[in-house]
């Protein structure tokens, strides 16, 4: 059952997005776009688009599941493709990198307002976001992004309960991040280290972890897992499986983080 100010929160959601009368979301299939387009479908029907940006920095396995989650919602949704390899303040990997990916993505889906009919562009920042450093959210900003659960004032945990309440079928799933955050700082992004991070990662996850990210340094992969997965990871078979797997995939060294899967980390420097 969900609670009273859950269920003024989802209302203010809802008024708001009615609002917008019409809108382009920036679905990326994770918790906090799905239930932004959940309610943008709800309320504004046809007139609410999911738009998903297609590049080689977004992993396969997410692809196929924003294309799922969506058909559940029954909401419009289209992909259309990018490539931040062809910008070359993005490939240096220096801290503005997410400034200069999300900037990217906004001027691609201000370019498709008109086109769709449109009169906003929205995206999945929650209140908690706001606290962290993100030089996305200055992108969103400058192009007119509206954060349509910042302005009903849902954190994390907020947006979560209202996943499952909503019966989203991806409202436990793990935060995931863009693959470009597995290289440190400073080391050029390529095709080749996207790819070989992200078979790495789909490697692990076939195995059944769930909270992973494995980053690259080099010839070292770092991975991390959730705490309660360690005892898994520490099987003797897996753990042999996984490092031979790995290094087909092309590292040569394979290492565990002992401080485990930290959301919203960063590769070390």
């Amino acid at each position: 059952m969900m609670t009273e100010p859950l269920q003024g929160k989802l209302d203010r959601l809802r008024q708001v997005i009615s609002d917008m009368q019409s809108v382009l979301v920036a679905f990326s299939g994770g918790i906090d776009s799905t239930v932004v387009l959940k309610v943008a479908h709800e309320q504004l029907g046809a007139r609410a688009l999911g738009i998903t940006a297609v590049s080689p920095t977004f992993p396969a396995i997410e692809l196929d599941g924003a294309k799922q989650v969506a058909a559940e919602i029954g909401a419009r949704h289209e992909l259309v493709q990018t490539d931040q390899l062809d910008i070359p303040a993005f490939v240096q990997n220096d801290a503005a990198r997410c400034f200069h990916c999300k900037t990217d993505l906004y001027q691609l889906l201000d370019g498709l307002r008109e086109p769709r009919a449109s009169r906003w562009i929205a995206d999945g920042t929650n209140l908690d976001d706001l606290g962290d450093d993100r030089p996305g959210i200055t992108a969103a900003r400058e192009w007119n992004v509206r954060s349509p659960l910042v302005e009903a004032a849902l954190s994390k945990a907020d947006v979560r309960a209202l996943a499952q309440t909503l019966g989203l079928s991806n409202w436990d799933k793990p935060a995931a991040a863009c693959l470009s955050s597995r290289i440190p700082r400073g080391i050029p992004i390529t095709i080749d280290n996207l790819r070989r991070v992200e078979q790495a990662e789909a490697i692990l996850q076939a195995e059944g972890l769930r909270h992973v990210r494995v980053r690259e340094h080099g010839e070292i992969a770092r991975i991390e897992v959730g705490a309660e997965e360690f005892v898994r990871l520490n099987q003797p078979e897996l753990r042999a499986h996984i490092s031979a797997s790995l290094r087909k995939a092309g590292f040569r060294f394979v290492c565990v983080d002992l401080e485990g899967y930290r959301p919203g980390g960063t590769s070390l420097g």
